[in-house]
Order: C-alpha cells, then structure tokens, then sequence
C-alpha cells in the first residue's frame, strides 16, 4: 500500500497482487499520528496489504526539511505498530499527479480531490519499479 502524508489529507493507492502495478484509492483525513495510524491499520488489513510505501519529501538538493522530519516521525509510529514502511522519494509526485489529472480532462475540484491518491498511487508506482516484478 502507498501513502502520500499529508498534515491533513492521505492519499492513499494499492499495489496488485503481482507488484506491478499502483492504482489510487482513497484519500483518508489526518487526525493525530495515532488515530490515523489505527485508521491505516484497518484499511491495510481490509486490503490485505503486507507493507506500506511512504513518500519522503525531499528538497530538490537532496536535504531533508520539516515535511520530511514529520513523515520519518510518522513511519517510526508505523513501525512501532509492527507495520513493514518503506519510504520512497516523493520529489514532485503532487506536481506529476496534477499534471496528468489535467491530461485527463479532470476540473480544478476533480482534481483537488485525486492529486492525493494519484499521488500515492505515483510514489508507490515508483518504488515497485525500483523492486522489479513480483515484490
């Protein structure tokens, strides 16, 4: 499963049972580290996902700023929880997400609603491709 992290929003996609291919899924509210750490919980279990893919916000030389120190935060939690997270760089997903969502004709609010999830669905794409066929 991916996640882009967000203070307030979660995009979220799932990866198919050959680990090939990313497709987005949901976006889940942020409520606290904790609360939405159980949320992700359950729905890793609903999907039957074994690990989570994380986008880590880098900067564009490499460094990592305040966004980042928050997800590594987030995913020390994760782990905590006994959940397997595996962090992908994110430079410029939510950027990628919005332009192919314009590609595909979508509204300024169908996109606003999407980019979180393609995103996610961008970040975990990435990092499957990195594994090769069959993760």
């Amino acid at each position: 499963m991916g996640l882009d992290y967000g203070n307030a929003r979660i995009g979220v996609a799932f990866g198919d049972e050959t680990g090939r291919i990313a497709t987005p899924y949901c976006v889940i509210s942020h409520q606290g580290w904790h609360p939405t750490a159980r949320s992700i919980l359950k729905l890793m279990a609903a999907l039957q996902a074994q690990a989570l893919v994380m986008g880590l916000p880098r900067n564009m030389d490499g460094s990592t700023g305040p966004q980042a120190q928050e997800v590594l935060g987030f995913a020390e939690v994760l782990r905590k929880m006994g959940v397997t997270v595996h962090l992908q760089d994110e430079r410029l997903s939510s950027f990628e997400a919005e332009e192919r969502l314009q590609a595909q004709g979508k509204n300024p609010r169908q996109i606003k609603t999407l980019v979180d999830q393609v995103a996610a669905a961008i970040i975990l794409q990435s990092y499957l491709d990195k594994q090769g066929p069959g993760m």
